[in-house]
């Protein structure tokens, strides 16, 4: 993470894992445009097999290591002074740092932001107003932690309403996605994409291999995982 000024002590400002970029959206609609990432620090899940661990599991980080606060204004001017168009905030879980995270979109004139989010916070007005998109990854049974509220009801129907929701599920197997299928119907989810598990390349590949028929036959589209296919499992990218 390269940022102008130093973190923010107190209250205020963003608690940020890592900004990285530019590099290449890897994931659902907008896979291989260019764009900057802000990786936002905690989370209200657990699940194990969560590929940044480091935004919220303090048994095996310091979160004194692995996360700084910086103020909106130096998180603005970073992405500023970089080409890209997209901008991507992604987690940890973005929504808990919610009302902070409007502020920095009302700074980022010009750009075109995508936040992702587990599905679980009811989105603020004004942070429907600011973004370009969200990307909604609704944990299935098998990713979810025991006792985690994976699945909130009135949160995805907030985002199913928006107008600005694209819901992009996690597989592993075929089987999982008659369970996709069950909160797509309960939810009236719309813009569904698949996506294989996987953190190297013959993984991604194998699961688009495996998953893209049943994908066709339900009408979804279907996601790789482009960073993974480019750089497997390399952090920053």
């Amino acid at each position: 993470m390269s940022l102008m000024g130093g973190a923010v002590l107190g209250g205020r400002g963003l608690l940020i894992a890592e900004c990285f970029g530019p590099t290449f959206q890897g994931e659902g609609p907008s896979v291989g445009e260019e764009a900057l990432f802000l990786r936002l620090s905690r989370c209200n899940l657990k699940c194990p097999r969560c590929d940044t661990p480091q935004t919220w599991d303090w048994s095996r980080f310091d979160p004194r290591e692995v996360s700084t606060r910086h103020s909106v204004e130096d998180l603005a001017a970073w992405v500023m002074s970089h080409s890209p168009r997209l901008v991507v905030v992604t987690g940890g879980e973005p929504l808990l740092q919610q009302g902070e995270l409007v502020t920095l979109l009302q700074l980022l004139s010009g750009r075109r932001v995508e936040v992702e989010t587990n599905g679980t916070v009811v989105p603020l007005p004004d942070l429907v107003e600011a973004v370009g998109a969200f990307n909604v990854s609704p944990k299935l049974e098998a990713f979810a932690a025991r006792g985690d509220r994976r699945i909130n009801p009135e949160a995805l129907r907030a985002l199913a309403a928006c107008g600005k929701a694209r819901f992009k599920f996690v597989v592993r197997d075929i089987g999982q996605l008659d369970e996709v299928d069950a909160l797509v119907e309960e939810f009236s989810l719309t813009q569904v994409w698949i996506m294989p598990e996987g953190t190297s390349s013959a993984e991604v590949i194998a699961g688009q291999r495996a998953l893209a028929e049943p994908v066709l036959a339900r009408g979804w589209n279907l996601s790789t995982r482009l960073h993974t296919l480019i750089w497997e499992d390399e952090s920053g990218r």
